[in-house]
């Protein structure tokens, strides 16, 4: 019989016996316990965090868990997630918001991390929008040009692009965050693409608050990106796209609401990285998520895959197959492997993830 390796990884995240308020989010990488405004005002306090004493805070706990094409997958031999990648993410985004800081760009939800696998977060309200930024014509984009597509959220490419080329200029492809196909005038299904027209017209459902944060916005989402690239640089690493998301807390020192990042940012969930040696050599050595899809998109009809009509089959799917331990293994290699790249350290090893998080959490007084 096959040994279980159900323990190497962490995939549940919603039962752990934290005191919160109302449900907990459970999004497919990570879950949030919302705290009451008593306990984030007691938090508040008693650890001195820089926000106003009536700011809603979460415990953010980072799973391993690996999602392609909308959903969750798990592995032979018990492994249900993808060993350190929780770490991995959590190691990456501190880097990048860091950098962000340095930079002067905006702040984003972190407060305090009291465990590699662990965030504590300032409740945010997100804007609607996941701003997406390419830099390359490659996935999706690609499989649309080959088509005949020129036109992507209010951009017109140019005939006679080469997969992979390196585009003239960085391409914004926003796309809806959620389903806003009950707005009028708003494209209909998850992550519908937006052109900045749509964006204009409909920035109050969207969630800014006025139009000159739209063009905000676009800043941060431009200048985060060329930010990461210039370091990426410095490791021979290509930045060929990357999804950020923004939201609004009540500014400290001024009372009034500023655009924040929020979620994650330039990880391997997040972002496509390619090293740049084999890119000059006209090769493509990905440093991310992508070769895991494409490992999926080898392995069955490809239309059930990338067709959001097929979705119910897609969940079935991923609720039934079990990936190769070696496939979750090769990813759990990716991530380490550019985690300990880009920040220049090595990843904090987890041994036994959950009682870890508990231990850390204990003297904020919110564990059961």
């Amino acid at each position: 019989m096959a040994k279980s390796l159900e323990n190497l990884a962490l995939f549940e995240t919603h039962n752990f016996p934290i005191r919160h308020h109302g449900n907990v989010h459970n999004g497919k990488v990570r879950s949030v316990y919302w705290l009451s405004l008593k306990d984030s005002a007691r938090i508040i306090r008693e650890r001195g965090y820089k926000v106003p004493k009536v700011t809603p805070l979460g415990i953010m706990i980072t799973s391993d868990r690996v999602s392609a094409f909308d959903v969750v997958w798990q592995a032979k031999q018990g492994l249900r997630a993808v060993p350190g990648k929780g770490a991995d993410l959590n190691i990456i985004s501190k880097y990048w918001f860091d950098k962000f800081d340095n930079e002067g760009l905006a702040g984003n939800h972190i407060l305090d991390i009291p465990h590699p696998l662990v965030w504590i977060v300032q409740k945010a309200e997100p804007v609607l929008v996941e701003g997406i930024a390419r830099q390359y014509i490659s996935g999706s984009m690609w499989r649309a040009y080959e088509k005949g597509i020129r036109e992507f959220c209010g951009n017109i490419l140019p005939d006679g692009l080469k997969k992979n080329q390196r585009l003239p200029e960085l391409l914004l492809t926003p796309t809806t965050k959620g389903n806003l196909g009950h707005i009028s005038g708003m494209p209909k299904g998850d992550d519908a693409k937006l052109t900045r027209q749509q964006i204009l017209d409909h920035f109050k459902e969207l969630g800014f608050k006025s139009v000159e944060d739209v063009f905000e916005f676009e800043r941060l989402l431009r200048e985060g990106y060329a930010v990461i690239e210039r370091d990426l640089a410095d490791i021979k690493q290509n930045l060929a796209d990357d999804k950020k998301e923004c939201g609004y807390v009540i500014d400290f020192v001024s009372g009034n609401p500023k655009m924040i990042y929020i979620d994650e940012v330039g990880t391997p969930d997040s972002s496509r990285f390619w090293d740049a040696d084999a890119y000059s050599q006209g090769r493509i050595v990905e440093n991310s998520k992508e070769p895991f899809r494409q490992f999926l998109l080898a392995q069955f009809d490809k239309d059930i895959l990338l067709n959001d009509d097929r979705m119910p089959e897609r969940r079935e799917l991923a609720r039934t197959y079990r990936v190769p331990v070696e496939e979750f293994m090769k990813i759990s290699a990716i991530y380490k492997g550019i985690a300990e790249k880009i920040t220049r350290q090595e990843v904090p090893k987890i041994e036994n993830p959950r009682e870890e998080i508990l231990e850390s959490l204990f003297n904020y007084g919110l564990v059961a």
